[in-house]
């Protein structure tokens, strides 16, 4: 399987995703629990179906330590015992946020009042910020068919 579009070989595309990744610098930056951010990427990547974006983000996660349990059990968060209450919170803004179109209102007060109890205003900001790149990096890579299985951790620098 080949990828509909080489998105690093269009001077367009290419331009945009450095652009998109240089984003993505500040949120690692950010105050914001690395653990939470590879929790948000990899569960928004399985709701949009993002093969790569799942690969990738489960090799990076892996590779800062995080376990092979929790990690499988992301998708089952609610269910799970593994999680934290922070963290469960920033799923739950995870997934409101990335299914918009589900619901009518987008997210909930409660699911914001939530985030807020466990995250101070800037982390909410870096949150908010990395549900909503990834999802852009979603968007990109299901629409092209970006193949998945190859990706290295730290592969991008």
């Amino acid at each position: 399987m080949e990828a509909r579009l080489n998105l690093f070989a269009s001077p367009v595309a290419n331009k945009f995703v450095k652009h998109l990744v240089s984003a993505g610098k500040v949120l690692e930056d950010s105050t914001l629990p690395a653990s939470i951010g590879h929790l948000v990427t990899l569960r928004a990547s399985q709701i949009n179906g993002c093969g790569f974006c799942v690969d990738m983000h489960t090799k990076d996660a892996a590779a800062a330590g995080e376990t092979q349990q929790r990690l499988n059990l992301v998708a089952a968060w609610r269910e799970a015992k593994v999680f934290t209450d922070a963290e469960r919170a920033a799923l739950e803004l995870t997934e409101q946020g990335t299914r918009i179109a589900d619901a009518a209102g987008g997210v909930t007060d409660d699911a914001w009042a939530n985030a807020a109890k466990h995250f101070d205003e800037e982390q909410l900001a870096a949150l908010v910020s990395m549900i909503a790149l990834i999802n852009t990096f979603n968007r990109l890579n299901v629409i092209v068919q970006q193949p998945a299985g190859d990706y290295q951790p730290g592969q991008f620098g």
